[in-house]
């Protein structure tokens, strides 16, 4: 796992070529399908850039919206292996109503029923790693397709820019701390996208449990739970807040998130702020992206856990198809 994160810039560099482009059209929306680690670029997307009309749809088949806007819409279907389950059905879905869809994958079935009909793809390059880590491919590919040359120019230059060794040390020292505590973090909604990416590094590579929600939203329910009473002290002592600051969230947010830390301190429960850097948006989710990894893989070390593959993961998909 060390070597994929410091490898990682490198996918930067990745030129993705789009075979039967001639096949694609202008578009109004666009939807993303995709499980798992295969979906986390399109959320990332969204971060970078709000007013994009993408719909992210995490499930089998198609989302539920008017066929009107599903007539305008291009589905982009993303699976790493090429053989998620609930991918294959929304391609089958859309070519059954018509829809225009367009494949990004390694391989597997999902490309093999893209080149037998002929629609447009894109196949990455397998670099034998999990979907989560490919995050550099999946988000080129994206904008490839979408055709933001722009940010394609500036995803570009990470490879140059991203240094995974500069962060290494802060993420060790993260990890020490948080070590024995069930992470919860806590970010803008703005920012939504890289708490849950920390999540699922959490989830993934540590193999620990993992919560995320976002401001002003969690101030409303979830902070009354850690509200600290003498029969509940046990269950809150379990857990380590957070919290990733954007200086260039709403003030309101930055102020509810200096107001939360005093509550909590006051209550002593754990809790740390975590400042998001960068040049631009990019760098800034790739950057905080990259210091999970550094986290949860001293993580994966300190409890001595399989940091790489998902068994539980590959278990579960056994047994549904029984």
């Amino acid at each position: 796992m060390k070597n994929i994160i410091e490898d990682f810039p490198k996918q930067f560099l990745f030129k993705p070529k789009i075979i039967n482009k001639e096949k694609l059209k202008k578009y109004d929306f666009y939807i993303v399908i995709g499980m798992g680690g295969s979906h986390l670029s399109a959320d990332v997307l969204k971060t970078i850039k709000p007013e994009l009309p993408i719909i992210i749809h995490k499930n089998y088949g198609l989302p539920e919206i008017p066929n009107s806007i599903l007539k305008k819409s291009l589905v982009i279907l993303s699976s790493y292996s090429g053989n998620t389950e609930e991918v294959i059905d929304a391609y089958l879905k859309a070519k059954n109503k018509k829809i225009s869809v367009f494949a990004i994958s390694i391989g597997g079935k999902l490309l093999e029923m893209a080149k037998k009909d002929k629609i447009p793809y894109i196949q990455m390059p397998d670099l034998k790693i999990q979907p989560r880590f490919a995050l550099g491919l999946t988000i080129k590919s994206l904008l490839e397709v979408i055709g933001d040359r722009k940010l394609i120019i500036k995803s570009s230059n990470l490879s140059l820019i991203l240094n995974p060794k500069k962060l290494e040390k802060q993420g060790k020292k993260i990890a020490e701390e948080i070590f024995g505590y069930v992470p919860i973090i806590y970010s803008s909604e703005k920012n939504m996208a890289i708490a849950y990416n920390w999540k699922i590094k959490f989830n993934e590579n540590s193999k620990i449990p993992a919560f995320y929600n976002v401001f002003p939203e969690l101030n409303h329910n979830e902070m009354t739970g850690f509200d600290i009473r003498e029969k509940t002290k046990n269950l809150s002592e379990k857990f380590y807040f957070l919290l990733l600051k954007d200086k260039n969230d709403n003030f309101r947010i930055i102020k509810r998130m200096e107001v939360l830390k005093k509550l909590f301190k006051k209550r002593n429960l754990k809790i740390k702020e975590i400042n998001l850097s960068g040049e631009n948006d990019l760098e800034k989710v790739f950057s905080s992206l990259l210091l999970a990894d550094w986290v949860s893989y001293y993580l994966s070390l300190k409890y001595n856990v399989e940091n790489i593959e998902v068994p539980m993961v590959e278990e579960f998909k056994k047994l549904i198809k029984g």
